[in-house]
Protein backbone atom coordinates (compact mmCIF):
# COMPACT_ATOMS: atom_id res chain seq x y z
CA UNK A 1 0.00 0.00 0.00
CA UNK A 2 1.45 3.33 -1.00
CA UNK A 3 2.07 5.74 1.82
CA UNK A 4 2.08 9.47 1.30
CA UNK A 5 2.99 11.87 4.03
CA UNK A 6 0.99 15.02 4.50
CA UNK A 7 2.67 17.85 2.68
CA UNK A 8 4.29 20.35 5.01
CA UNK A 9 2.94 23.81 5.42
CA UNK A 10 4.13 26.27 2.85
CA UNK A 11 7.58 27.60 3.63
CA UNK A 12 8.86 31.04 2.98
CA UNK A 13 10.70 31.26 -0.31
CA UNK A 14 14.35 30.35 0.06
CA UNK A 15 17.09 32.29 -1.65
CA UNK A 16 18.13 30.46 -4.81
CA UNK A 17 21.70 29.72 -3.83
CA UNK A 18 23.89 26.77 -4.81
CA UNK A 19 23.32 23.47 -3.04
CA UNK A 20 27.09 23.15 -2.84
CA UNK A 21 27.77 26.49 -1.20
CA UNK A 22 31.51 26.56 -0.57
CA UNK A 23 32.24 28.56 2.53
CA UNK A 24 35.85 29.06 1.52
CA UNK A 25 37.22 31.18 -1.35
CA UNK A 26 38.46 28.27 -3.47
CA UNK A 27 36.33 29.00 -6.53
CA UNK A 28 37.26 32.68 -6.57
CA UNK A 29 40.84 31.74 -7.40
CA UNK A 30 39.83 29.69 -10.45
CA UNK A 31 40.11 30.87 -14.07
CA UNK A 32 37.06 31.70 -16.18
CA UNK A 33 37.30 28.28 -17.84
CA UNK A 34 38.70 26.06 -15.09
CA UNK A 35 40.17 22.62 -15.55
CA UNK A 36 38.41 19.90 -13.58
CA UNK A 37 39.88 16.47 -12.93
CA UNK A 38 37.51 13.84 -14.32
CA UNK A 39 37.35 10.35 -12.82
CA UNK A 40 34.92 8.30 -14.97
CA UNK A 41 34.99 5.41 -12.52
CA UNK A 42 34.18 1.72 -12.84
CA UNK A 43 31.26 -0.30 -14.17
CA UNK A 44 28.61 2.08 -15.49
CA UNK A 45 30.85 5.02 -14.63
CA UNK A 46 32.19 5.74 -18.14
CA UNK A 47 28.67 5.62 -19.62
CA UNK A 48 27.08 8.05 -17.19
CA UNK A 49 30.18 10.25 -17.32
CA UNK A 50 29.94 10.56 -21.10
CA UNK A 51 26.27 11.47 -20.75
CA UNK A 52 27.08 14.05 -18.09
CA UNK A 53 29.77 15.72 -20.18
CA UNK A 54 27.24 16.15 -22.97
CA UNK A 55 24.70 17.89 -20.75
CA UNK A 56 27.34 20.09 -19.08
CA UNK A 57 28.33 21.35 -22.51
CA UNK A 58 24.71 21.83 -23.55
CA UNK A 59 24.02 23.78 -20.35
CA UNK A 60 26.76 26.23 -21.27
CA UNK A 61 29.23 25.06 -18.67
CA UNK A 62 32.69 26.52 -19.23
CA UNK A 63 34.87 23.63 -18.08
CA UNK A 64 37.87 21.78 -19.42
CA UNK A 65 37.96 18.18 -18.18
CA UNK A 66 41.23 16.33 -17.60
CA UNK A 67 40.47 12.57 -17.39
CA UNK A 68 42.30 10.23 -15.03
CA UNK A 69 41.78 6.75 -13.63
CA UNK A 70 40.91 5.57 -10.14
CA UNK A 71 39.39 2.48 -8.57
CA UNK A 72 39.37 -1.02 -10.01
CA UNK A 73 40.00 0.21 -13.56
CA UNK A 74 43.12 2.05 -12.39
CA UNK A 75 44.31 -1.03 -10.50
CA UNK A 76 43.93 -3.19 -13.60
CA UNK A 77 45.57 -0.72 -15.99
CA UNK A 78 48.14 1.04 -13.78
CA UNK A 79 48.58 -1.30 -10.84
CA UNK A 80 47.28 1.23 -8.31
CA UNK A 81 43.66 2.07 -7.39
CA UNK A 82 44.66 5.68 -6.71
CA UNK A 83 47.62 6.54 -8.97
CA UNK A 84 49.87 9.42 -8.06
CA UNK A 85 49.14 11.09 -11.41
CA UNK A 86 45.46 11.24 -10.43
CA UNK A 87 46.25 12.70 -7.02
CA UNK A 88 48.56 15.25 -8.60
CA UNK A 89 45.87 16.36 -11.05
CA UNK A 90 43.35 16.94 -8.25
CA UNK A 91 45.96 18.86 -6.25
CA UNK A 92 46.64 21.06 -9.25
CA UNK A 93 43.05 21.82 -10.24
CA UNK A 94 41.36 21.56 -6.80
CA UNK A 95 38.03 20.44 -8.29
CA UNK A 96 37.05 16.97 -9.51
CA UNK A 97 33.98 15.22 -10.88
CA UNK A 98 33.87 11.53 -10.04
CA UNK A 99 31.83 8.56 -11.22
CA UNK A 100 31.26 5.49 -9.00
CA UNK A 101 34.37 3.58 -7.94
CA UNK A 102 34.46 -0.10 -7.07
CA UNK A 103 35.80 -1.25 -3.68
CA UNK A 104 36.34 -4.90 -2.68
CA UNK A 105 34.25 -6.01 0.32
CA UNK A 106 36.15 -7.37 3.30
CA UNK A 107 39.46 -7.66 1.47
CA UNK A 108 41.69 -6.00 -1.10
CA UNK A 109 42.50 -2.31 -1.27
CA UNK A 110 40.95 0.33 0.94
CA UNK A 111 38.09 2.49 -0.36
CA UNK A 112 39.40 5.06 -2.82
CA UNK A 113 36.49 7.32 -1.89
CA UNK A 114 37.65 7.39 1.74
CA UNK A 115 41.26 7.86 0.65
CA UNK A 116 40.37 10.88 -1.48
CA UNK A 117 38.40 12.50 1.33
CA UNK A 118 41.27 12.09 3.76
CA UNK A 119 44.02 13.01 1.28
CA UNK A 120 42.35 16.33 0.48
CA UNK A 121 40.72 16.86 3.89
CA UNK A 122 37.26 16.99 2.34
CA UNK A 123 35.60 17.33 5.70
CA UNK A 124 32.03 18.13 4.57
CA UNK A 125 29.87 15.73 2.60
CA UNK A 126 26.74 17.56 1.45
CA UNK A 127 23.79 15.50 0.18
CA UNK A 128 20.60 17.40 -0.78
CA UNK A 129 17.43 15.30 -1.07
CA UNK A 130 14.25 16.64 -2.63
CA UNK A 131 11.02 15.18 -4.00
CA UNK A 132 11.05 15.33 -7.81
CA UNK A 133 7.79 15.42 -9.72
CA UNK A 134 7.09 12.25 -11.69
CA UNK A 135 9.57 10.01 -9.86
CA UNK A 136 7.83 7.13 -8.05
CA UNK A 137 8.19 7.47 -4.29
CA UNK A 138 6.35 6.60 -1.09
CA UNK A 139 6.67 10.17 0.15
CA UNK A 140 5.98 13.71 -0.99
CA UNK A 141 7.16 17.11 0.18
CA UNK A 142 10.67 15.91 1.13
CA UNK A 143 13.24 18.72 1.09
CA UNK A 144 16.26 18.23 3.34
CA UNK A 145 20.04 18.17 3.33
CA UNK A 146 22.38 15.77 5.12
CA UNK A 147 25.69 17.35 6.15
CA UNK A 148 28.08 14.56 7.10
CA UNK A 149 31.48 14.83 8.76
CA UNK A 150 33.70 13.15 6.20
CA UNK A 151 37.14 12.39 7.66
CA UNK A 152 36.85 11.08 11.23
CA UNK A 153 34.84 8.50 13.21
CA UNK A 154 35.19 4.78 12.47
CA UNK A 155 36.06 5.66 8.87
CA UNK A 156 39.42 7.03 10.01
CA UNK A 157 40.54 3.45 9.32
CA UNK A 158 42.34 2.79 12.60
CA UNK A 159 41.66 -0.93 12.93
CA UNK A 160 43.49 -4.21 13.27
CA UNK A 161 43.17 -7.87 14.18
CA UNK A 162 44.10 -8.53 17.77
CA UNK A 163 45.96 -11.78 17.15
CA UNK A 164 47.59 -13.73 14.30
CA UNK A 165 44.64 -16.13 14.18
CA UNK A 166 42.30 -13.22 13.31
CA UNK A 167 39.92 -14.37 16.00
CA UNK A 168 38.83 -10.79 16.74
CA UNK A 169 39.26 -7.33 15.29
CA UNK A 170 39.21 -3.84 16.73
CA UNK A 171 38.31 -0.43 15.27
CA UNK A 172 38.96 2.89 16.98
CA UNK A 173 36.47 5.74 16.64
CA UNK A 174 38.11 9.16 16.52
CA UNK A 175 35.99 12.28 17.14
CA UNK A 176 37.91 15.53 17.61
CA UNK A 177 36.70 18.87 18.89
CA UNK A 178 38.19 20.66 15.88
CA UNK A 179 36.57 18.25 13.41
CA UNK A 180 33.23 18.54 15.17
CA UNK A 181 33.38 22.34 15.25
CA UNK A 182 34.06 22.78 11.56
CA UNK A 183 31.34 20.40 10.33
CA UNK A 184 28.67 21.71 12.71
CA UNK A 185 29.59 25.30 11.90
CA UNK A 186 29.37 24.42 8.21
CA UNK A 187 25.84 23.04 8.75
CA UNK A 188 24.70 26.25 10.44
CA UNK A 189 26.29 28.44 7.78
CA UNK A 190 24.75 26.30 5.06
CA UNK A 191 21.33 26.63 6.68
CA UNK A 192 21.69 30.39 6.95
CA UNK A 193 22.91 30.78 3.37
CA UNK A 194 20.04 28.72 1.97
CA UNK A 195 17.21 30.18 4.01
CA UNK A 196 16.74 26.96 5.97
CA UNK A 197 15.41 27.23 9.48
CA UNK A 198 16.43 24.14 11.43
CA UNK A 199 19.60 22.17 12.10
CA UNK A 200 19.17 18.74 13.68
CA UNK A 201 22.27 17.15 15.21
CA UNK A 202 22.09 13.34 15.06
CA UNK A 203 24.06 11.25 17.57
CA UNK A 204 24.16 8.25 19.90
CA UNK A 205 25.47 10.08 22.95
CA UNK A 206 23.14 8.20 25.28
CA UNK A 207 25.46 5.19 24.78
CA UNK A 208 28.69 6.59 23.32
CA UNK A 209 29.10 9.27 25.95
CA UNK A 210 32.68 10.29 25.21
CA UNK A 211 32.89 10.38 21.40
CA UNK A 212 29.29 11.27 20.57
CA UNK A 213 29.04 13.27 23.76
CA UNK A 214 31.84 15.51 22.52
CA UNK A 215 30.01 16.04 19.22
CA UNK A 216 26.83 17.03 21.08
CA UNK A 217 28.74 19.34 23.43
CA UNK A 218 30.22 21.19 20.47
CA UNK A 219 26.83 21.40 18.78
CA UNK A 220 25.17 22.97 21.81
CA UNK A 221 27.97 25.51 22.13
CA UNK A 222 27.82 26.55 18.46
CA UNK A 223 24.02 26.68 18.38
CA UNK A 224 24.14 29.69 20.70
CA UNK A 225 25.97 31.62 17.98
CA UNK A 226 23.10 31.08 15.50
CA UNK A 227 19.95 32.35 17.24
CA UNK A 228 18.21 32.68 13.87
CA UNK A 229 18.43 28.92 13.30
CA UNK A 230 16.36 26.45 15.33
CA UNK A 231 18.59 23.74 16.80
CA UNK A 232 17.57 20.34 18.03
CA UNK A 233 19.08 16.90 18.61
CA UNK A 234 17.94 13.41 17.72
CA UNK A 235 19.30 9.95 18.59
CA UNK A 236 20.24 8.13 15.41
CA UNK A 237 17.87 5.15 15.72
CA UNK A 238 14.95 7.45 16.51
CA UNK A 239 15.97 9.61 13.55
CA UNK A 240 15.70 6.64 11.18
CA UNK A 241 12.19 5.97 12.43
CA UNK A 242 11.16 9.63 12.15
CA UNK A 243 12.54 9.89 8.62
CA UNK A 244 10.31 7.10 7.33
CA UNK A 245 7.26 8.39 9.23
CA UNK A 246 7.43 12.14 8.68
CA UNK A 247 10.53 13.28 6.75
CA UNK A 248 9.11 16.79 6.41
CA UNK A 249 10.15 17.34 10.04
CA UNK A 250 13.76 17.66 8.92
CA UNK A 251 15.59 20.51 7.20
CA UNK A 252 19.37 20.25 7.69
CA UNK A 253 20.79 17.16 9.41
CA UNK A 254 24.36 17.28 10.69
CA UNK A 255 26.06 14.17 11.98
CA UNK A 256 29.23 12.11 12.19
CA UNK A 257 30.76 10.01 9.44
CA UNK A 258 29.21 6.57 9.99
CA UNK A 259 25.72 7.80 10.82
CA UNK A 260 25.92 10.27 7.93
CA UNK A 261 26.80 7.51 5.49
CA UNK A 262 23.73 5.52 6.54
CA UNK A 263 21.29 8.41 6.84
CA UNK A 264 22.22 9.96 3.50
CA UNK A 265 21.38 6.71 1.71
CA UNK A 266 18.18 6.35 3.72
CA UNK A 267 17.05 9.86 2.81
CA UNK A 268 17.84 9.21 -0.87
CA UNK A 269 15.39 6.31 -0.64
CA UNK A 270 12.66 8.71 0.42
CA UNK A 271 12.68 10.37 -3.01
CA UNK A 272 13.38 7.45 -5.35
CA UNK A 273 16.83 6.08 -4.60
CA UNK A 274 20.53 6.69 -5.06
CA UNK A 275 20.01 7.29 -8.76
CA UNK A 276 18.83 10.77 -7.77
CA UNK A 277 21.44 11.50 -5.09
CA UNK A 278 24.05 14.16 -5.92
CA UNK A 279 26.88 14.80 -3.50
CA UNK A 280 29.63 17.31 -2.84
CA UNK A 281 32.77 16.62 -0.79
CA UNK A 282 34.13 19.97 0.32
CA UNK A 283 37.35 21.04 1.98
CA UNK A 284 39.25 24.25 2.55
CA UNK A 285 41.17 24.00 -0.72
CA UNK A 286 39.50 21.25 -2.76
CA UNK A 287 36.10 19.93 -3.81
CA UNK A 288 35.06 16.61 -5.35
CA UNK A 289 31.57 16.11 -6.75
CA UNK A 290 30.31 12.58 -7.20
CA UNK A 291 27.55 10.09 -7.84
CA UNK A 292 27.30 8.09 -4.63
CA UNK A 293 25.60 5.03 -6.07
CA UNK A 294 27.42 1.82 -6.98
CA UNK A 295 29.17 0.72 -10.16
CA UNK A 296 26.35 -1.68 -11.20
CA UNK A 297 28.63 -4.04 -13.17
CA UNK A 298 25.62 -6.21 -14.07
CA UNK A 299 24.28 -3.51 -16.41
CA UNK A 300 27.57 -1.94 -17.51
CA UNK A 301 27.75 -1.55 -21.27
CA UNK A 302 24.02 -2.14 -21.81
CA UNK A 303 23.11 1.52 -22.20
CA UNK A 304 20.42 1.49 -19.52
CA UNK A 305 22.27 3.17 -16.63
CA UNK A 306 20.73 6.20 -14.96
CA UNK A 307 23.01 9.27 -15.24
CA UNK A 308 20.78 11.63 -13.22
CA UNK A 309 22.80 11.57 -9.99
CA UNK A 310 26.07 12.44 -11.71
CA UNK A 311 24.33 15.11 -13.77
CA UNK A 312 22.91 16.70 -10.61
CA UNK A 313 26.36 16.51 -9.02
CA UNK A 314 27.76 18.29 -12.08
CA UNK A 315 25.16 21.02 -11.55
CA UNK A 316 26.47 21.45 -7.99
CA UNK A 317 29.99 21.59 -9.41
CA UNK A 318 29.05 24.34 -11.87
CA UNK A 319 27.55 26.41 -9.07
CA UNK A 320 30.71 25.90 -7.03
CA UNK A 321 32.66 27.25 -10.02
CA UNK A 322 30.52 30.42 -10.05
CA UNK A 323 28.67 29.20 -13.14
CA UNK A 324 25.31 29.34 -11.40
CA UNK A 325 23.23 30.01 -14.49
CA UNK A 326 24.60 26.89 -16.21
CA UNK A 327 24.12 24.88 -13.02
CA UNK A 328 20.51 26.01 -12.68
CA UNK A 329 19.86 25.22 -16.33
CA UNK A 330 21.33 21.75 -15.99
CA UNK A 331 19.36 20.94 -12.84
CA UNK A 332 16.12 22.17 -14.43
CA UNK A 333 16.77 20.02 -17.49
CA UNK A 334 17.31 16.90 -15.39
CA UNK A 335 14.15 17.53 -13.35
CA UNK A 336 12.12 18.08 -16.53
CA UNK A 337 13.39 14.83 -18.06
CA UNK A 338 12.67 12.89 -14.87
CA UNK A 339 9.01 13.87 -15.16
CA UNK A 340 8.70 11.92 -18.44
CA UNK A 341 7.90 8.21 -18.20
CA UNK A 342 9.10 7.65 -21.77
CA UNK A 343 12.68 8.77 -21.07
CA UNK A 344 13.14 8.15 -17.34
CA UNK A 345 15.35 5.07 -16.88
CA UNK A 346 14.06 1.72 -15.73
CA UNK A 347 15.41 1.94 -12.18
CA UNK A 348 13.01 4.87 -11.69
CA UNK A 349 10.03 3.14 -13.29
CA UNK A 350 10.49 4.66 -16.73
CA UNK A 351 10.80 3.26 -20.25
CA UNK A 352 13.95 5.12 -21.27
CA UNK A 353 17.67 4.45 -21.29
CA UNK A 354 20.89 6.43 -20.90
CA UNK A 355 20.74 7.82 -24.42
CA UNK A 356 17.08 8.85 -24.43
CA UNK A 357 17.29 10.39 -20.98
CA UNK A 358 20.36 12.42 -21.92
CA UNK A 359 18.69 13.63 -25.11
CA UNK A 360 15.62 14.67 -23.10
CA UNK A 361 17.73 16.66 -20.66
CA UNK A 362 19.38 18.51 -23.54
CA UNK A 363 16.01 19.08 -25.23
CA UNK A 364 14.55 20.49 -22.01
CA UNK A 365 17.44 22.92 -21.63
CA UNK A 366 16.90 24.23 -25.12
Amino acid sequence: MKKTTKKPAAKAARPRTPHATQLTPVHKRLPATPTVTLLPGDGIGPEITDATLRVVEAAGGRVHFEPHLAGITALEKLGDPLPEVTVTSIKRHRVALKGPLGTPIGEGFRSVNVALRQTFDLYANVRPVETIKGVPSHFSGVDLVVVRENTEDIYAGIEHFIDPKRSAAESICIITRAGSERIIRYAFEYARAHGRRRVTLVHKANILKATNGLFVEVGRHLAKKYPDITYDESIVDATCMKLVVAPERFDVIVTMNLFGDILSDLTAGLVGGLGLAPAANLGVDCAIFEAVHGTAPDIAGKGVANPAALMLSAAMMLEHLDQREAGDRLRAGVIAALARDDVRTGDLGGLGNTRTFTAAVIEAMR
